[in-house]
């Protein structure tokens, strides 16, 4: 067989010859952009060009710190392609935790969009080694600034080149693109893409038991490009030729991304839960036309089941739970039903639906404990392993990679159950996993179960301490608008999960909260919660 290499540059190159009309709509802070992929493929050889005039050699690390626009995804390729890495900043980490991430991670030149110059410039003496930064904006000026080195996106590439010839003779294993993990305790962990990783992911989201994506879909990322590569859809929206719409800064609004899926005919969109929830909340106050959507793809928390089936039942949506992390490029399962279960009943097939799913081809699973691997009978708790083309083998110079990666397998640190048909649950993390009296008790399970509640907006489940059986579950819950809090309210959810869980699972109180804190990227962040609870308990 030829030995022709995996590489990210093929992607472009099918794109122009195949789609040159198809767009890449994309949405900025003051415009909305209509590029069509042979216009997309030219300026993302002026932006290697002009990268590489300004000192991008292969190897060199290039900091992207923006959102879901054409801009982003030009350097999604311009970088890798011409043999730099793409180091795909979390715009929502703290300041202390960006100068981390851009210092480890060695950036060189900054990609940063204009209305997130501000923060950068502020961080700007810290920053050790970046000795560029370009401005990604609309506008014809730069922002004022007493930074040097600091350049226009759109004046330099006026300039550069379209005539770059992306080198045949890269290594598939090279490092393409680099994303740190959002950390809720220590410094977020470094994970490196190569090529390689990346095609072959791209691959697995064209399959039918993957998120079938093809040239005739038009895909939103809602998912952040500096999160775990958006779930993919970016380099496979190119790799299909697929019309991608990109939100830009607005891509967390309800409103934005209901406007999009209604005025674009969008067929699948991905995000987490959070975004969904407050999408449905707006779309039942304000019904919209989303029928074209053939799929929603939810994944970073469990997702509530009154959420799935509002969207499957009501408005005709399959909602496909997914599961990954930054260390898995991130696709590892999808609640797709397997033809062995089409039969089953309705409340069978949701409790599937809102499992993590089956393990996609290319990807090898087990949960194992003390006893080895764990027997799929959908009660036996362990701790979910991965290995696969696409999956990381350690963390960028970083000792944790020994906690992590042993033996060829990654340890997610998330604990699983697997049902007898081979979908896995996750029950928790192993730091939220509860074990009270000597017996483990999943948040994840109770907090499903109260956001099926017709009252409960959003619910968290944590660990308090007790002086009898050491720890307790303690339930944090959000009403829906208009519910009242009282005592009487307490004791209908208690008594709700009774009729659900043994009587030493249920919580011994509930806690109705304002909001939930959650991570940079939507997820409970339970450790703030015991932290605050565990003054006020």
């Amino acid at each position: 067989m030829m030995k022709t290499p995996l590489l990210l540059k093929t992607f472009v190159d099918r794109a122009e010859r195949y789609f040159p009309d198809k767009e890449i709509i994309s949405k900025t802070a003051t415009q909305t952009h209509r590029i069509p992929y042979r216009e997309f493929a030219k300026r993302t050889r002026k932006l290697a060009s002009l990268l590489t005039a300004l000192g991008m050699e292969r190897g060199t690390k290039v900091g992207s710190f923006a959102w879901n626009t054409h801009r982003h995804l030009e350097a999604y390729f311009g970088v890798p392609c011409a043999g730099a890495i793409l180091h795909m900043i979390n715009i929502r980490l703290s300041p202390e935790h960006i100068v981390y991430v851009i210092n480890h991670a060695e950036d060189e030149i900054l990609l940063v969009d204009d209305d997130l110059f501000p923060l950068i410039e502020k961080l700007a003496p810290q920053l050790k080694t970046v000795k560029h930064i370009i401005v990604m904006s609309d506008l014809d000026k730069l922002p004022e600034t007493s930074l040097e080195n600091v350049h226009s996106y759109e004046a330099l590439m006026a300039e550069a080149a379209d005539d770059f010839e992306f080198p045949d003779d890269l290594d598939e294993n090279a490092p393409a693109g680099m994303c740190y993990t959002s950390a809720t305790t220590g410094n977020p962990k470094g994970v490196v893409y190569s090529h390689r990783g990346l095609v072959l992911h791209s691959y697995a989201l064209g399959l039918a038991d993957g998120m079938g994506l093809s040239e005739r879909d038009v895909t939103l990322s809602v998912v952040p490009m500096f999160h775990a590569n958006a779930w993919g859809l970016p380099f496979a929206g190119v790799f299909f030729g697929i019309t991608q719409v990109l939100p830009g800064p607005g891509g967390f609004n309800p409103d934005v991304l209901l406007d999009l899926i209604e005025q674009e005919k969008v067929t699948l969109t991905a995000g987490v839960p959070t975004i969904w929830l407050g999408v449905l909340k707006t779309l039942e106050q304000k019904p919209r036309d989303i029928s074209s959507l053939r799929a929603i793809v939810c994944g970073g928390s469990a997702s509530p089941k009154g959420l799935i089936r509002t969207f499957e039942e009501k408005y005709g949506v399959p909602f496909i739970v997914g599961y990954g992390m930054t260390e898995t490029s991130p696709l590892v399962s999808l609640s797709n039903f397997t033809s062995s279960v089409e039969d089953r009943s309705a409340e069978e097939k949701l409790d599937l639906r809102a499992s993590q799913g089956m393990t996609i081809p290319g990807i090898d699973t087990r949960v194992i404990n003390e006893q080895g691997e764990v027997p799929w009978d959908g009660k036996t708790m362990g701790e979910l392993t991965v290995r696969g083309p696409w999956i990381a083998s350690e963390y960028y110079k970083d000792e944790r990679t020994k906690d992590a990666f042993r033996d060829g397998w990654l340890y997610t640190g998330d604990i699983a159950v697997m049902t007898p048909e081979g979908y896995i649950k996750i029950t928790d993390r192993t730091k939220d996993l509860i074990k009270s009296g000597g017996e483990w008790i999943s948040s994840v399970d109770l907090e499903n179960a109260l956001m099926t509640h017709q009252d409960v907006f959003e619910a968290a489940v944590i660990a308090v301490p007790h002086e009898k059986w050491l720890e307790r579950p303690l339930a944090c819950v959000v009403l829906k608008d208009g519910i009242e809090r009282s005592d009487e309210k307490k004791q209908e959810l208690l008594g709700y999960l009774e009729g659900q869980f043994a009587k030493w699972w249920v919580p011994d109180n509930v806690v109705f909260l304002d909001e939930i804190p959650k991570t940079s990227v939507g997820k409970f962040l339970k450790a703030k919660l015991r932290e605050q609870m565990g003054q006020t308990v």
